[in-house]
């Protein structure tokens, strides 16, 4: 096809062409006008004007397009780098760190579901300086953020105090202005098919979005929901298998402590079968535990003190410690063990020792190395029942114990000449040699006091025979002396229990088959003393026996015989502080001589007549008179008798 002139006059070179082309392609401005203005002369005006604005347009798309390929490769770049953490709050600080760089706005944040609820909080910020935005919840269905959620999609506003359209709220609206943000776009974060949060992009002036700018923030919200899910769960991957190593830790401890715990349980078995003691407990115990271990009573005194030391189980007075007090009492209640809040050398657990409804005593451990979680304080535990269960069996055995000495005591007391024989072998079996016994000693305690003053008294009288009577504690002894003998029984019961102890020694036995008279003899002489109301001290049966030959054991009427005869002489010294009737007594004594009794008195003869004179007055001339006398003698001997300070 063949062309005119005028239609080759309106063409333009080739290489004119490919010069504008590579121009703009190198996006030149400079080089693209020049080729133009070089082909205006080749072309008419209408077609260099077509020509100019297509050129204009091709270097706007290229523009367009490699912006988005920078902003692409930013985006991926940003991507990769938040892959690579692996902690969330460093991940989301980073996100919008790179949000702010991709988007160039004033402020950037990101905000996410608060522990599980439906409130979103501000988690990270770029760019804000309002303590209040920084702060920032919002409220389910409120605000902005709200509808990104709602929708799943972006939401966006040129002016935000000006959009009717969002629910507002008092809270959100003062953080928004405080900040002074005019116009925001937010994107969802969608990972899994869940919203995790919002990706705000906002300016302080009024900005129009664009779709480019709302499709980057979106890819790039995108990108950062599935790496801050991938973290969020390599997260709790980590947390879950280090909680896994800390179970199996645990596990293994526990199976550890349990081992050990069946170790000592079959220890403290072990020593209940072969008949153990207290000590054998304590022992076991603390060579398992590493730890100083003491057992107290039912008093609690010292039972076991620990061999290793390092701790204290009272005060420098030797009372315990109110805090271990406290922590014993608790545990009655609880039958557990107790801590104790106190500090060493003073014990750290306390648990009692108690069977059925009778407190026996406590277990007191010390500190150590080993932490005394649940299975060592059951161990604890199992350990104080192993003692209730061993002091138990050492009562029931000291019980039957008891009962037979009891039982040999009494036929021996009956003097039962055909079962002498038998009463030998009975007596030998239990290490006591009948012949060799001399002393009875008959005492009285509280009857609360009789358990632990029968074992003491078994405990201290070596080769003797302890046992209980009509209420009162017997004692056979091979003491030669019998007030020797009751001295050492008062004190021994004195050292074993608190209340009151009186003590009375019968007649020396001449063999075995007098100590049941010797017995009845210091029987009548308790029976006489309590009738004096005398319940301490230590007597002698012999001194009472003419008083027993007048009044016998029963005499009801023995304080009222002591009453009618020198009554008012006993009342004149209470109320006068006067010393008469240790006038009458030594006047007695001293065979109703004056002169004798002020010597024995170690005063002038005139205070002892004085004396007698006033006594005269009290009980009536006559009262010299040998009937008389005799009586007011003997009263003044019961008397005396009576008193706890001159008995024994």
């Amino acid at each position: 096809m063949e062309t005119s002139a005028d239609e080759q006059g309106r063409g333009i070179p080739v290489t004119h062409v490919v010069e504008l082309l590579d121009a703009v392609a190198a996006d030149s401005e400079e080089t693209a006008d020049e080729a133009l203005e070089r082909s205006s002369g080749k072309l008419p005006a209408e077609d260099l004007a077509a020509l100019t604005n297509r050129v204009r347009n091709l270097r706007s798309l290229l523009a367009r397009w490699r912006r988005r390929g920078l902003e692409l490769s930013a985006l991926f770049s940003s991507a990769r780098e938040l892959a690579e953490l692996r902690d969330t709050d460093t991940l989301l600080h980073r996100l919008v760190e790179r949000a702010h760089d991709l988007m160039g706005t004033d402020v950037t944040y990101l905000s996410e579901f608060y522990e599980g609820s439906d409130e979103l909080r501000v988690r990270s910020t770029l760019g804000a300086v309002a303590p209040s935005f920084r702060e920032l919840r919002v409220p389910p269905g409120m605000g902005l953020a709200s509808q990104v959620v709602r929708t799943r999609c972006p939401q966006w506003t040129s002016v935000y105090h000006d959009n009717r359209s969002i629910q507002r709220e008092q809270g959100i609206d003062a953080a928004v202005a405080a900040e002074g943000l005019v116009s925001l776009l937010g994107v969802p974060l969608v990972a899994g098919g869940r919203v995790l949060g919002v990706l705000f992009a906002a300016n302080r002036s009024k900005h129009e979005f664009v779709p480019d700018e709302i499709a980057l923030l979106s890819a790039f919200a995108d990108h950062a929901a599935v790496v801050l899910q991938t973290t969020r769960l390599l997260e709790q991957a980590r947390v879950a298998a280090q909680e896994a190593e800390r179970a199996n830790s645990i596990l293994a401890s526990n199976v550890t402590a349990m081992e050990r715990a069946s170790t000592v349980h079959e220890d403290l078995t072990a020593v209940v079968l072969r008949g153990g003691s207290a000590h054998e407990v304590a022992e076991t115990l603390g060579k398992a535990l590493d730890r100083p271990v003491t057992i107290l009573d039912r008093e609690l005194a010292l039972i076991v003190e620990p061999d290793n030391g390092g701790m204290h189980y009272c005060e420098t007075d030797g009372d315990l410690p109110h805090s271990v007090h406290e922590a014993i009492a608790a545990s009655r209640l609880s039958g557990r063990c107790v801590f104790i809040e106190d500090t060493a050398p003073l014990p750290e657990v306390a648990v009692a020792i108690v069977a059925a409804e009778t407190f026996l005593g406590a277990v007191l451990v010390g500190y150590g190395d080993l932490e005394l979680r649940e299975v060592e304080q059951r161990t604890i535990e199992r350990a104080a029942q192993i003692a209730a269960l061993v002091e138990v069996k050492q009562e029931a055995v000291a019980a039957a114990e008891d009962r037979v000495r009891g039982e040999l005591l009494s036929d021996i007391l009956r003097a039962d000449q055909h079962r002498w024989q038998e009463l030998l072998l009975r007596a030998r079996a239990r290490d006591v040699r009948l012949d060799e016994l001399r002393s009875v000693v008959v005492a009285t305690v509280p009857a609360d006091g009789r358990r632990p003053a029968l074992e003491g008294l078994r405990r201290a009288v070596e080769g003797g025979l302890v046992g209980e009577r009509d209420g009162m504690l017997v004692i056979l002894s091979p003491q030669d002396d019998p007030m020797t003998a009751a001295h050492e029984v008062r004190h021994t019961l004195n050292r074993v229990q608190r209340g009151p102890v009186l003590a009375v020694a019968g007649p020396p036995a001449p063999s075995v088959e007098a100590l049941g008279t010797c017995f009845e003899a210091a029987r009548r002489c308790v029976e006489l003393m309590r009738k004096l109301n005398t319940t301490e001290g230590t007597a002698d049966a012999r001194a009472y026996e003419p008083y027993m030959a007048m009044f016998g054991t029963g005499g009801e009427h023995l304080s009222g015989f002591i009453e009618s005869t020198i009554g008012p002489v006993l009342r004149w010294d209470e109320e006068r502080g006067t010393e008469l009737f240790e006038t009458l007594s030594a006047f007695a004594d001293s065979h109703a001589s004056p002169s004798r009794t002020a010597r024995f008195l170690h005063v002038h003869i005139n205070t002892v007549t004085q004396r007698l004179d006033r006594i005269s007055a009290l009980l009536g001339p006559e009262w010299r008179e040998p009937e008389s006398l005799f009586r007011v003698s003997v009263a003044a001997r019961l008397h005396a008798l009576a008193r706890p300070k001159t008995v024994g």
